[in-house]
Order: structure tokens, then sequence, then C-alpha cells
């Protein structure tokens, strides 16, 4: 998809999307090759931690959302959006035991991290986006207007004719 002319803004958000696609690609790395004892240990460390199983379930899907789906710029709000939860627990997990200063591994780098996610967002998939976030008013109203016309269905119950 080549764009010839992309503005400024398209060419930093597709700026942004790379960098972001980047840090995805570097926790993954970290967690499977790095981590001692690989994902499972880092797995377990979460659950220890207290959290229920589907966090780090969820931590996982979202950064490989991230790493996946970034670069080639596929719906980039949306997968910016998603993996806005997972920077806020991540931020409260560190602010909880370390406080915030990155110096002291704080809840800094998390919250960079989370207002980054918010700016990809705002700004859009950027330049040579692949697949482009539709427009939430039109998904909106593509939701209502599903949702009015399973209410006016007629519904059939099972033994009932």
């Amino acid at each position: 998809m080549h764009e010839r002319g992309a503005s400024a803004s398209e060419k930093g958000a597709l700026l942004l999307r790379l960098l972001l696609a980047s840090l995805f690609i570097g926790h993954l790395y970290w967690k499977f090759a790095i981590f001692p004892g690989g994902l499972e240990a880092w797995w377990e460390n979460l659950l220890k931690a207290g959290y229920p199983a589907f966090v780090p379930a969820y931590v996982l899907s979202a950064e490989l959302a991230g790493a996946l789906l970034l670069i080639p710029g596929v719906l980039t709000r949306y997968v910016a959006v998603y993996a806005m939860p997972m920077m806020l627990g991540a931020a409260h997990f560190w602010m909880t035991r370390n406080g915030f200063f990155f110096t002291k591994a704080g809840a800094e780098l998390p919250t960079v991290w989370l207002v980054l996610l918010a700016i990809q967002a705002v700004a859009g998939d950027g330049a040579f986006a692949a697949v482009r976030s539709p427009d939430l008013r039109r998904v909106l109203a593509w939701l209502r207007r599903r949702r009015l016309s399973r209410r006016y269905l007629p519904r059939t119950r099972p033994g009932i004719n």
C-alpha cells in the first residue's frame, strides 16, 4: 500500500506504530528467551503474585497482537486500545511494589507506554497501514443496527411451534 505524499502526522503515527511494535517484540523475546525459566516461569510468577489465570493470557495476547499487527498496520487503533489495560495493570503492579520512578523499577515506564498507546489510538493507523481501523462511529452504528434487528426477529423456542 503505497501512500505518496503522506502527511507529517501520518508519518508520525507510522513511526509510533513501529516503535510500539518493536517494544512488544522485545518483551516477547524477553519472556521466551531471556527470562530464567522462560514463559512458564513468567506465567507462574504472575499467578503467585495473586493474579487470576486470565491475566497472563491477556498480557500474552496483547503483546502478540502488538508485535504481529502493528508493524503492517492492521487495525492499529484497536490493537492500541486492546493493549492499554495491560499497561495500566503493569503500572499498578510496579507502583504498588516499587513506587513510580524508573530507577527503582517503578511505574514510570509502563505509564509512558500507556500514554504512547493512547496517542497511537488517537493518531490512527499512520502511513502504509495494511488494514485501516474502521471509524468508531461506524462500528457503533453497525452494532446498534444489529442489536435492533435482533429485537424484531421472530424467536422460536425448542419444542414450541
